[in-house]
């Protein structure tokens, strides 16, 4: 009896110093994994490769801001669902600051957004994995439609489960893209940086505009942030754990693929990571790159697949979407039912992209745009709300709405799809919610 006391004691003196503590719920590792999983995604296969055959050399300066400018984005988004762990993330603080119609566009960007890139990280991952084996359009289709079964199937069973999934799948990724970086220095030669800008100075916001796929990822996370055992001591521990380590490794890929590759980049540039990993083993490289290419399709597709599912869910729970999709919108729910959306969504488009042969540059571009809208209007968000409860939470959630606002002009013609979306989700209010607030009132 003694004993159950002290335990008992023990667990109110943890609540009272970190929030509430969620039994069975994600840890610190668990949420460092899934944050790394859906930050450090399939663009370790082809951006560096994209961006240096954009820019030249010059594209280390893209990367080097746009992982600068990740920090105020990852901390406000950190502050955010730390102060108020919630299942609809982003969509919960924009109706805290603007009120339900504003949450609801902003959702239904991130939930119609989010399957469409989906597919494109399959394809990712699949284009790798044919270079190991070989066989073709036909065996990349293959095994990108096997790398989107397990995908959704991972997540049937719950975050739970595919939290120890995700920290498995990150913690090998980190060890492969080390190696990778590792066996690629010896072959760096420093005249690959000559000419620096070889297409001109402009060059560098193309490839910027690329790279708006690393700012995916941030969010994800929010929508599970109620999965959290101690989301408001875990998830920003979690957050700076996962910077550090996503900073360094994307810095020290687009480096050595410049210096190593040189130019063989603009002929192996959606597989670049493959031919920086043959340099140092040769044949097996091939086969290793494959390994990473699963891992790393898998680990992200897990963690944006988990928070777009429940995000549809806590959608439904606040009636931005049918009702029927609110199943699992509680901590440690599973939402199938809107997880059965999502997947339908990433199945069409991923049909009409193997029947088409459609690049995946245009899905990228599409899903980074409605997500690119969700990180403004979330800025916008924390800037409202964390002006009196957190130490420069205004500053940088200002720093970061500048700073996507510039990346969203860079997008182009892409921002239509988010205006649609936008359009259709005021539509669905005025019919289903005509009494939903313009705005409200913001909770300090």
């Amino acid at each position: 009896m003694a004993r159950t006391t002290q335990a008992l004691q023990a667990l109110r003196t943890s609540r009272d110093r970190h929030g509430p503590v969620t039994a069975g719920g994600l840890n610190f590792a668990q949420g460092t994994a899934l944050y790394v999983g859906a930050v450090l995604g399939t663009g370790v296969l082809a951006l560096p490769g994209l961006t240096a055959r954009a820019a030249g050399p010059a594209s280390l300066v893209a990367w080097l801001a746009v992982i600068v400018m990740s920090v105020p984005l990852a901390a406000t988004f950190a502050a955010l669902a730390a102060r108020q762990p919630d299942s609809g993330g982003v969509s919960t603080y924009v109706r805290r600051a603007f009120g339900d119609r504003a949450a609801t566009v902003v959702g239904w960007w991130f939930y119609l957004g989010a399957p469409v890139g989906i597919p494109a990280l399959a394809f990712f991952g699949a284009s790798c994995l044919e270079r190991s084996t070989g066989g073709g359009g036909t065996a990349t289709a293959g095994y990108a439609a096997g790398l989107l079964v397990v995908g959704f199937l991972a997540n049937v069973f719950g975050v739970r489960v595919s939290g120890r999934l995700q920290l498995l799948l990150s913690g090998s990724l980190a060890l492969l893209l080390v190696v990778g970086i590792l066996v690629a220095l010896p072959h760096a030669d420093p005249a690959s940086l000559r000419p620096f800008a070889p297409h001109g100075w402009s060059a560098i916001g193309p490839a910027a505009a690329l790279l708006m796929w690393l700012f995916t990822g941030w969010e994800t996370v929010t929508h599970l942030s109620a999965e959290f055992a101690r989301p408001q001591r875990d998830i920003r521990r979690a957050t700076v754990a996962a910077l550090l380590v996503i900073g360094a490794l994307y810095l020290g890929l687009a480096a050595v693929t410049v210096l190593a590759l040189g130019s063989l980049h603009t002929a192996t540039a959606a597989t670049s990571l493959a031919s920086l990993l043959e340099l140092g083993f040769g044949c097996f490289g091939t086969i290793l790159a494959g390994v990473i290419a699963i891992l790393t399709t898998l680990g992200t597709m897990n963690a944006y697949i988990a928070g777009t599912a429940k995000l549809g869910a806590a959608l439904a729970r606040d009636q931005a979407l049918p009702g029927a999709l609110a199943t699992g919108a509680q901590a440690g729910g599973v939402p199938r039912r809107s997880l059965s959306i999502v997947a339908a969504i990433s199945a069409i488009v991923f049909v009409f992209a193997a029947l088409t042969h459609s690049h995946v540059q245009p899905l990228v571009l599409s899903t980074t745009a409605c997500l690119g809208a969700v990180y403004a209007l979330g800025s916008a968000a924390g800037a409202r709300l964390l002006r009196h409860s957190t130490r420069g939470g205004t500053a940088a959630a200002l720093a970061s709405l500048a700073t996507v606002i510039v990346l969203l002009v860079l997008t182009g013609w892409y921002m239509i799809w988010p205006l649609i979306l936008s359009v259709a989700a005021l539509v669905w209010c005025a019919r289903h919610r005509p009494d939903a607030t313009a705005s409200t009132a913001p909770t300090p």
